[in-house]
């Protein structure tokens, strides 16, 4: 699992896990534009039910420049996931620097009405070096 998913944290029973890869043909470094993909998993080993209902990304790029994103669901869903599932996403972020970073976390909420915070492990977007 580790070698999948290298990024890994673990909020209140709930693990989120991310890889990310670089799609160079989506990319057009000669304009300005880099463009990865990341796959979360988002595994519940607590003994609720929880529902994803925002997320926050802080999308930092390599001149240091934050972003902030904030919005309802993933992918447009807000996904219930039960005791011991998992629920998995792909998505994507382009950015004007071949290099940089980005962590966040979800608001969710479980079948008592508590709404809690999980957090998003810091990964880096690294574009590959051409012609070094």
């Amino acid at each position: 699992m580790g070698a999948l998913f290298p990024h890994a944290v673990e909020t209140d029973g709930v693990t989120v896990r991310v890889s990310v890869s670089y799609l160079a043909d989506q990319s057009e470094p000669q304009r300005g534009r880099w463009f990865w993909a990341y796959h979360i998993r988002i595994e519940n080993a607590s003994a609720r039910t929880v529902q994803l209902l925002t997320r926050h990304w802080v999308i930092t790029d390599g001149r240091g420049m934050r972003h902030s994103v904030e919005g309802e669901g993933v992918v447009g869903e807000q996904p219930v996931i039960a005791p011991g599932d998992s629920y998995d996403y792909v998505s994507g972020c382009p950015l004007a620097t071949p290099t940089g970073a980005m962590q966040g976390s979800y608001r969710m909420v479980d079948e008592s009405g508590e709404s809690f915070e999980v957090a998003i492990p810091k990964f880096a977007l690294m574009a590959p070096a051409v012609g070094v």
